[in-house]
């Protein structure tokens, strides 16, 4: 019995595969039993050939696949013997057999798709995280491509307890491979992003699996990606070798922005702060803001993919950058407004949500403070401190800021909806000093400089603005402060102030037609477009055609007007003609032609010849204009035909350079001029009241009378001339004073009217608060005023037919 012991000890002990047969007593056969070993390690055993370089054993490895088939529970023990044999080949160095372990692995994960595969998914990863955490290059990318199998695969149920944070950490540490060999690190970091691309297919579609948008995820996702874009020029240094793209067909920069793509391309509402915010962060640490470009080419790639009512987490997100930054370098800040446009002018053109106020509010916000900064080293240059070469610089690299802020503002405006872009105008003009206004100082410097020439984009926010009615698109609250900009000293402002008039009053794009002020001789072939003015448009006209005519009538008299000016100005008043004028603007419009040719004569306010003549060829090129689009051309061609004889007096010759200029302007030579008699023979037809050209136009800071009437006695006194002659003496002596006087009396005396308006608005509203008194109220008479008892409401009387 003991010789039979050992014999089947040793049969036990040696065989591998087949079966064992038992001698026993007296040399007969006593019985036969089958193999030892199960059967799965049997048929895993089976796959891997004595030489690993043979490969896999296809025949073995379709008996293998066809009993793991029919007998789904025994997936987790054959999962579990690979990994065994997985494990023990890579200790030993055996890569051979631990390539073949992983393809088998392969094949059963494709083949098998039943509720049974859960625990062999684990013995899978589990395997996967082994070759990952080797540190052969070979084994990395072995088990990364074996991952991405399997996050190509669809599961029947989601997993309730798998997680990737080891796989996510794993990958990302790959995607920064230092490996000294060139082509093994671009290996390594190709790997380590379809690893994480895999990551990302696998996860972000399974709810239950939604803490991969958990920011400790996001803080290494995102910056892996943006490490291998950024790292773009490293392999572009490579590049001298003409087949080094065919043997790198696939590049970390172009594969991490395909991941970056799809990654932003599946975050949902709630996630996309947390995928945002660590593209800002990367940016600051690695400094890519100054210079900028692959902070825009990231933001840009965010847009695009991103979903369209997103686009507003997005801009939020660099809003609050940019005010968490608003005391660091002007380069910087310079670089986030950068991005920031180029978010805006993607999501103009979608869904922006409710953040564009939130948008304006907080770059006009970072333009005053830039403004700050830049007056703050004025000031200190003036105080006659020294400044230093960095504090120009900043000085200078401030105007980087401001211009990019308004580029912004602009091109952002200039894309919304035409209703937003109302508010939009309004809002900016909101934060303009209104002239004439208590708080404002009378300093006209002082507000250029709160609001710099060149701050007021909203020409580019107006710009292609079509609004069907003046009444919705220059409303009151957006009119005064931008007529008031009109009236300051700076003529870039006013020129502002023209071309966004221009660009609202023109609905119909005849601006272009009429570029540069001339004696058109053919209006006609230009093709002007126009409509019949509505009747909203007549109402705004009676309720602001004043208010226009005063401040272009102011416009024209400054002595910083050039070509530019006038220019703006003859087309100002064109479009006016095309768009807003019937028959009582043409005839308002022609007397104010004709008080600006008086004030030129006049010169009453001693203006530089330049402007006078200036004045005079405004005069004939927009009257010569007016006669052709009222279909009267006899209007003014003959005094334009005179005007020959003169050329300082029109506009082709005038705004030339060294133009001649005469040393007066001969009043007495009515001739030269436009005559109201002449110019009310011509306009006489139905519609035109000619008889009002006789009323000359007086400019009034308020009200609807713009023009005073000479010929009433009824209405005036029959001293209205002197009382004319006091009123232009009283202008006089204020305009003088303003001039002259020092300022810090100008402020006294603005703020003592300031401090009347505040008692008599103080009155109004005592008397609106006060309880008016009842019916049944008593008069009392107290310290000589009249008080007034009310009755409670529940105790007065009513009449019977009052009361229901």
């Amino acid at each position: 019995m003991c010789t039979h012991a050992f014999y089947l000890y040793f049969f036990l002990t040696q065989s591998h595969t087949h079966s064992i047969f038992l001698f026993l007593t007296h040399g007969r056969v006593c019985g036969c039993c089958g193999p030892l070993r199960p059967r799965y390690k049997r048929l895993v055993d089976n796959i891997f050939p004595e030489d690993p370089k043979d490969g896999l054993s296809k025949s073995d490895m379709e008996k293998l696949t066809f009993y793991a088939v029919s007998a789904p529970e025994k997936l987790d023990r054959i999962g579990a013997y690979l990994a065994e044999r997985l494990s023990r080949d890579v200790v030993r160095h055996r890569y051979g057999y631990v390539v073949i372990a992983m393809e088998a692995l392969d094949q059963l994960l494709m083949a098998c798709h039943s509720q049974s595969i859960k625990p062999f998914v684990e013995s899978f990863l589990h395997m996967v995280a082994k070759l990952l955490e080797s540190q052969e290059p070979d084994l990395q990318v072995l088990g990364t491509n074996s991952f991405v199998k399997f996050a190509n695969i669809e599961e029947d149920t989601p997993s309730y307890h798998r997680r990737y944070d080891f796989f996510v950490s794993q990958f990302s540490a790959m995607c920064h491979s230092t490996h000294e060999d060139p082509e093994t690190r671009t290996r390594i970091r190709v790997a380590g992003i379809k690893g994480l691309q895999g990551v990302v297919r696998k996860t972000v579609n399974d709810e239950l699996q939604a803490i991969i948008w958990e920011p400790q995820h996001m803080d290494k996702l995102i910056p892996s990606m943006l490490f291998n874009m950024q790292d773009a020029e490293d392999l572009d240094s490579q590049g001298p070798d003409p087949l080094w793209a065919q043997k790198h067909p696939e590049n970390p920069a172009s594969l991490a922005e395909s991941c970056f793509r799809e990654l932003l391309g599946r975050a949902a509402y709630g996630n996309m702060n947390n995928a945002v915010r660590p593209v800002l962060v990367h940016l600051d640490n690695h400094r890519l803001w100054e210079p900028n470009e692959f902070a825009v080419s990231c933001f840009r790639i965010i847009m695009y993919s991103i979903q369209a009512q997103h686009s507003h987490h997005v801009i939020q997100q660099v809003l609050g950058h940019l005010d968490m930054h608003n005391k660091n370098t002007p380069r910087m800040r310079a670089g986030i407004v950068q991005v920031l446009l180029e978010t805006v002018a993607i999501a103009a053109k979608g869904s922006v949500g409710p953040t564009v106020l939130e948008v304006f509010n907080t770059l006009l916000k970072h333009l005053r403070m830039s403004v700050d900064f830049e007056l703050g080293e004025n000031s200190r240059r003036n105080s006659g401190a020294s400044v230093s070469s960095s504090g120009r610089v900043k000085e200078s690299e401030e105007r980087i800021v401001q211009n990019a802020i308004i580029q912004t503002i602009g091109f952002f405006g200039g894309n919304l909806p035409d209703y937003q872009r109302a508010e939009v105008m309004m809002f900016i003009m909101g934060k303009v000093p209104v002239y004439g206004t208590p708080c404002h100082t009378l300093d006209t410097v002082k507000i250029g400089l709160t609001f710099p020439p060149d701050t007021f984009d909203v020409p580019q926010v107006t710009s292609g603005f079509k609004s069907k009615t003046m009444v919705a698109a220059l409303p009151a609250p957006f009119l005064d402060p931008l007529f008031s900009i009109s009236l300051m000293e700076d003529c870039e402002l006013r020129q502002l102030v023209l071309e966004i008039l221009l660009n609202i009053i023109d609905r119909h794009d005849n601006r272009a037609k009429l570029r540069g002020i001339r004696i058109i001789p053919n209006v006609a072939a230009l093709k002007i477009k126009r409509e019949k003015i509505s009747k909203q448009d007549v109402g705004f006209m009676k309720k602001h055609g004043q208010q226009l005519y005063r401040h272009i009538y102011l416009g024209c008299k400054e002595e910083d007007n050039g070509h530019k000016n006038f220019e703006l100005l003859f087309t100002t008043l064109a479009v006016l003609t095309i768009e807003l004028a019937n028959e009582e603007v043409v005839v308002d419009l022609i007397r104010l032609a004709l008080a600006l040719q008086d004030m030129s004569l006049a010169n009453e306010e001693n203006m530089p010849m330049i402007i006078r003549c200036g004045i005079m060829a405004l005069v004939a090129a927009y009257l010569n204009f007016l006669s052709q689009m009222i279909a009267n051309p006899a209007f003014c061609q003959h005094r334009v035909h005179e005007k020959l004889m003169t050329p300082y007096l029109l506009p082709e010759h005038i705004f030339r350079e060294k133009c001649p200029l005469p040393n007066d302007l001969e009043k007495e030579d009515r001739s030269m001029y436009f005559q109201t008699v002449d110019l009310a023979e011509c306009l006489v037809g139905p519609g035109y009241n000619a008889e009002r050209l006789s009323i000359p136009y007086v400019p009034q800071v308020t009200g609807k009378q713009g023009f005073v009437d000479r010929r009433k006695p009824a209405l005036f006194s029959p001293d209205t001339t002197g009382l004319e002659e006091q009123e232009k003496e009283k202008r006089r002596q204020v305009m003088e004073k303003f001039q002259k006087a020092p300022f810090e009396e100008i402020a006294a005396h603005c703020e003592s009217k300031a401090n009347m308006l505040h008692d008599r608005l103080a009155q109004i509203f005592e008397l609106t608060i006060r309880p008016p008194p009842s019916p049944s109220g008593v008069v009392s008479i107290s310290a000589g005023h009249a008080q007034h008892q009310s009755v409670p409401v529940y105790e007065m009387k009513f009449p019977d037919l009052c009361v229901y």
